[in-house]
């Protein structure tokens, strides 16, 4: 028994040196989104976020978003040792979400882009289920133990 107390307190500390690495790259994510919104509305073009810009401003929000989620979801595994799957669905929800904003079809062909829209569509309604179901379910797994939100 003393050989898993040992491992639970490593994997305590790998968590928080996750977390605080997660912290360091959220802080350079949002200065780098500062810049990108003072470049797109004062010394690009001051009256106009064109559309390109535009769309790497929403990526840039969106990136902070997911990793802030991430954030969240080791947060919650440190103190409950437990996993919210809703978190990491809905996590992956935004990342895909993410994925669509950026496409840029013009680096394709066609007939790779409709590919890629197809197979973007599939992962989007399988996580739109899978976030249906645990959600009516109430479920969250955490290690040795599956229980239902009453």
């Amino acid at each position: 028994m003393e050989f898993v107390g040992t491992i639970e307190k490593i994997e305590k500390r790998i968590y928080a040196a996750l977390m605080i690495m997660l912290i360091v790259v959220l802080l350079a994510a949002i200065l780098d989104l500062i810049t990108l919104v003072f470049q797109a509305l004062v010394t690009v073009s001051p009256a106009v976020v064109d559309t390109h810009e535009m769309i790497v401003l929403l990526g840039g929000f969106l990136l902070v978003l997911i990793g802030v989620e991430l954030l969240d979801t080791i947060k919650v595994y440190f103190h409950e040792n437990a996993i919210h799957v809703e978190i990491v669905v809905l996590l992956a929800i935004i990342a895909v979400a993410r994925k669509v904003i950026l496409i840029d079809p013009t680096t394709v062909s066609a007939f790779e882009y409709g590919f890629e829209l197809m197979s973007i569509g599939v992962i989007v309604v399988g996580l739109s289920a899978g976030y249906f179901l645990i959600k009516k379910a109430g479920i969250t797994i955490g290690p040795g133990l599956a229980e239902k939100k009453e």
